[in-house]
């Protein structure tokens, strides 16, 4: 325990931090375990590194690989051992959502892992829309889970990666334990009208997974005000839903613009993270899961109808634009949901969260998600 606390003594906070320091004092600590002999001179190597984040040391211990899966290459970011909890992200976001989560639930005894979704960060982006389909991202997932050689996994998912989701439970149950849903509740399949003809009647052409349908055109705009202000302003989004982008300036004034102070959730170093990467793969990819939306309704004409038989739990944000938008609470709370997904054990609503609950809240998803696999 000495030992322990020295190094901790030696890490001190500077976000600015070399991750080739981290690697050097992981590969010290990796010497000194082998040669016990060798303490005193390698702690003194260590003392004499450039201090660096605890948190981005402990980040470091993550660890990252490329899965060959459903004919492209997939980013995995991973950390533990024992059962699987597999964590899908949701727009515009990238495994690195996931961190607090990861490291809690490794350090709880499980295994977990958190992919980049087809179209984002280190994975491969298929340019054509048609490529974005349900089976085409379950496809991917029920990859990687077989890459594992594991029979079921729990899942915990958000936002798109929510719907995803759905679409693993409604098409293999099979592999899912349970499952932690935030933020987008079940949707039934409405044979009456396809999703985005009746989101559009419904909330008119402003609403933003209308607007995100024409290709080039919102990444035109996303181009035109930059990919921080862009994920600035989503990321920091608190109105109530639906969500609107108008016509002009959907993402507010460019000339008058001033950056939104960021919520204590949030660090500048996550947002130059995601900035990063969303300017070397661009938007186009995350954006061709909206544009699909009407190809998967026809695809999945055959389950009209069908109850998720998963057990799950449902937890949002109470300023989530997505429960405020018009039809979502009486949905969730009417026993609408209930019925579709008959083995559901609760429905979570947390006061003054809105829809990035998992980082706005990490301890308390953490608790929630643990809370909830350890009884399957």
């Amino acid at each position: 325990m000495a030992l322990k606390q020295q190094l901790i003594d030696l890490i001190n906070i500077d976000i600015e931090a070399d991750m080739r320091t981290i690697k050097r004092i992981t590969s010290l600590i990796r010497e000194m375990l082998a040669d016990g002999n060798a303490r005193d001179t390698i702690m003194d190597e260590i003392s004499k590194l450039p201090s660096i984040s605890p948190f981005t040391f402990v980040m470091e211990t993550i660890e990252h690989r490329t899965v060959r899966v459903n004919g492209i290459n997939m980013h995995v970011a991973e950390k533990g051992e024992g059962p699987i909890v597999l964590f899908l992200h949701g727009f515009p976001e990238l495994w690195y959502t996931w961190r607090h989560q990861i490291l809690a639930l490794a350090d709880l005894g499980y295994h977990a892992v958190a992919p980049d979704l087809r179209g984002y960060g280190d994975t491969d982006t298929p340019l054509s829309a048609t490529s974005y389909t349900c089976f085409h991202i379950v496809g991917d997932v029920v990859g990687l889970i077989d890459s594992f050689g594991v029979d079921q996994v729990y899942l915990v998912a958000n936002d798109w990666g929510a719907m995803i989701g759905w679409y693993l439970c409604m098409f293999r149950p099979d592999l899912v334990k349970a499952y932690v849903c935030m933020s987008v509740a079940y949707c039934p399949r409405s044979p009456k009208m396809k999703i985005v003809e009746s989101l559009r009647t419904v909330f008119g052409d402003d609403f933003y997974i209308c607007r995100f349908q024409e290709p080039g055109l919102m990444e035109a705009e996303m181009k035109s005000y930059g990919v921080e202000h862009v994920l600035r302003s989503i990321l920091t989004i608190t109105e109530p839903g639906p969500l609107r982008l108008l016509m002009s300036e959907p993402f507010g004034s460019k000339s008058s613009y001033v950056s939104p102070p960021l919520p204590p959730w949030l660090s500048e170093e996550d947002i130059k993270y995601n900035v990063q990467k969303f300017e070397q793969k661009g938007f186009t990819g995350s954006l061709n899961y909206y544009r699909a939306l009407d190809l998967n309704w026809e695809l999945t004409a055959p389950w009209t109808g069908i109850q998720i038989k998963v057990p799950v739990i449902y937890v949002v944000g109470e300023k989530d634009p997505v429960y405020t938008t018009p039809g979502a609470k009486t949905y969730i709370h009417s026993g609408m949901f209930k019925k579709d997904v008959p083995l559901l054990q609760q429905v979570v609503v947390l006061e003054g969260v809105a829809h990035f609950l998992n980082q706005e809240k990490p301890q308390k998803i953490n608790e929630i998600i643990f809370d909830f696999i350890k009884n399957f």
